[in-house]
């Protein structure tokens, strides 16, 4: 995985199990890890191999945390990881035991295949055409 759409926010209700499941699972580096009080944590994950892009995992409780994950996509939470090397990502996913909620598929765009965290997002693995 090379690249990740540049300073997405995710949302999480937890912190220590989005940097388990990204970098422990997903094999993503932990770039920055900042306590910050109250109970909030600055927290930057990114997949190997990115060097300008990372992921910001931030924290919301209650409305707040629907209303923030509402407002990703009208609704349909998604998320978009780009990748140099589709079957090799793809692999690697899988071999991590993370189910894939639509199988690899050829548009005009590129190759994408949708997986899930489990934090209730979707993911896009796409190598764009």
């Amino acid at each position: 995985m090379k690249q990740i759409i540049a300073h997405v926010a995710l949302v999480v209700s937890d912190y220590d199990a989005a940097i388990a499941f990204f970098c422990g699972r997903l094999g993503f580096d932990l770039v920055e890890d900042t306590e910050l009080g109250d109970g909030k944590r600055w927290v930057l994950v990114r997949p190997k191999g990115a060097t300008e892009t990372a992921l910001l995992l931030a924290k919301a409780d209650g409305e707040r945390q629907r209303a923030a994950i509402g407002n990703q996509t009208g609704g349909r939470v998604g998320f978009f990881l780009f990748t140099d090397d589709f079957s090799r990502d793809h692999a690697a996913i899988l071999a991590a035991g993370v189910a894939f909620l639509e199988e690899p598929r050829h548009e005009a765009y590129g190759t994408v295949a949708v997986f899930a965290d489990p934090f209730g997002n979707r993911w896009d693995l796409l190598q764009p055409a």
